[in-house]
């Protein structure tokens, strides 16, 4: 199968923005109407959206209600969804709105119950977020960092049937440095969960970089480079709908 190519819309104050390596105080303000931006995306073929409450992430509950309501009534592709989601109530609210695929970070690290609870009560609906500081798990916005390696929490809710895994290097998060290719396959090659990689796409060299790995991962998500011009969104769908070579 192809690698789907996710776009990020990153929701800060209501504007679509990107951060670099998770620092709040280093948002890049890209669009004041995420609902157009996503509506762009799906018009150049994109299958999927990704996106994030970032207020909600430290939060811990939704923020940018209005904006996610927004994007919803924009497009009709899929929409995954993270950001302060930590419990069951708030993850059926988001489903119930439309949202296809709700993404537990935080929660899966902290509570690995509700990861297990909400699978079993919509499979294949729940992705869970790995975001990784130094192959640590990070929370609460990225503004903690664990014990727990990012692997070790994989494979201890590889159980628990999550739609996928979504594994992003802290380090190399909006800065355009390449994605951290090495450990996202040593995780997903020690799962069988679908990972979809994530941090630091600069341009099509990553891209490519991922084509012989179509049959490991699921996905990559990209958000930067598609707002800096860096790399042309269009080109990229063409180029992950080709078939995998070694």
């Amino acid at each position: 199968m192809p690698l789907t190519l996710y776009p990020a819309i990153d929701l800060k104050e209501g504007r679509c923005v990107r951060l670099r390596r998770g620092e709040m105080g280093q948002a890049t303000i890209y669009a004041d109407d995420p609902a157009a931006q996503a509506q762009r995306f799906m018009e150049v073929g994109c299958h999927w959206l990704h996106v994030v409450d970032l207020d909600g992430a430290f939060a811990g509950k939704s923020v940018n209600t209005v904006a996610v309501r927004a994007i919803l009534a924009a497009v009709s592709i899929p929409i995954q969804l993270g950001g302060g989601i930590r419990d069951l109530a708030a993850i059926e609210a988001w489903l119930d709105a439309g949202i296809a695929r709700v993404i537990l970070g935080s929660a899966a690290a902290k509570n690995p119950t509700l990861v297990r609870d909400a699978c079993r009560a919509h499979p294949g609906r729940i992705a869970i977020g790995i975001d990784a500081r130094d192959g640590h798990v990070a929370t609460e916005g990225w503004a903690e960092t664990s014990a727990m390696t990012a692997r070790d929490l994989a494979r201890r809710l590889e159980d628990a049937g999550a739609a996928a895994l979504i594994y992003t290097d802290i380090a190399r998060d909006g800065m355009l440095q390449g994605l951290n290719i090495e450990q996202t396959l040593e995780l997903a090659r020690s799962v069988v969960t679908p990972v979809i990689a994530s941090g630091g796409v600069a341009g099509m060299a990553d891209i490519d970089a991922l084509l012989p790995y179509a049959d490991t991962l699921d996905g990559v998500i990209v958000g930067r480079a598609l707002y800096d011009g860096r790399l042309a969104l269009g080109a990229a769908l063409a180029r992950l709908a080709q078939p995998a070579t070694r």
